[in-house]
């Protein structure tokens, strides 16, 4: 039925039994709000309490969900600074360990480098010291050698042998021509 139909089958529905929408009716109000209030009570003993008890319960569930995360905040805000006070730790330690290493290494370069030069210098002395001993040998050769050739030559311009006493003689003068000390000297020790 279109609009217009409904809006004049109202208007002259209204007019032949006088009882319209906008006057009111006694006898209908009472038992609108006789209704109205039984209703009401049968909503209120069954269905008022357990609409309540839901929002309460759903209340109490959103409070605990909110209390659950704020504990949660505070225990990850816990948590965090534990985590820095521990890495704050592990980097001061991993400081020390570091210093402690380089300084371990900087001791140990510092005792090899003395054990390399105190090793450097008792083998200085010990080539020293072979070498000393190698000139006195063949210094002592050198005079033997030159001691043998002047009897040698000796015996052959005189012709003859000659005896114990007068060889000593004979290789104590030519040793003392022939000036050692330099030879000793130039192979003495060197740097």
């Amino acid at each position: 039925m279109p609009f217009g139909a409904a809006l004049l089958f109202l208007t002259t529905e209204g007019e032949n039994d006088n009882t319209g929408l906008l006057y009111p009716n006694p006898g209908l109000m009472v038992w609108t709000l006789i209704t109205f209030a039984f209703v009401f009570l049968i909503l209120r003993k069954f269905a008022f309490g357990r609409i309540a008890g839901l929002l309460e319960d759903r209340r109490r569930i959103v409070q605990e969900n909110l209390e659950a995360a704020e504990h949660a905040r505070d225990e990850a805000r816990r948590l965090l600074e534990e985590y820095k006070a521990q890495l704050a730790g592990s980097r001061q330690e991993a400081a020390g360990i570091l210093d402690r290493a380089r300084r371990t290494a900087e001791e140990d370069r510092r005792r090899m480098s003395e054990e390399l030069a105190a090793e450097r210098e008792r083998g200085i002395a010990q080539a020293q010291q072979a070498i000393q001993a190698e000139t006195r040998q063949s210094l002592d050769r050198i005079k033997s050698e030159v001691a043998d050739l002047t009897l040698t030559a000796t015996e052959k311009v005189l012709g003859r042998t000659l005896d114990d006493a007068e060889q000593r003689r004979l290789i104590d003068e030519a040793l003392a021509d022939v000036d050692f000390s330099r030879l000793e000297s130039q192979a003495g020790p060197r740097r």
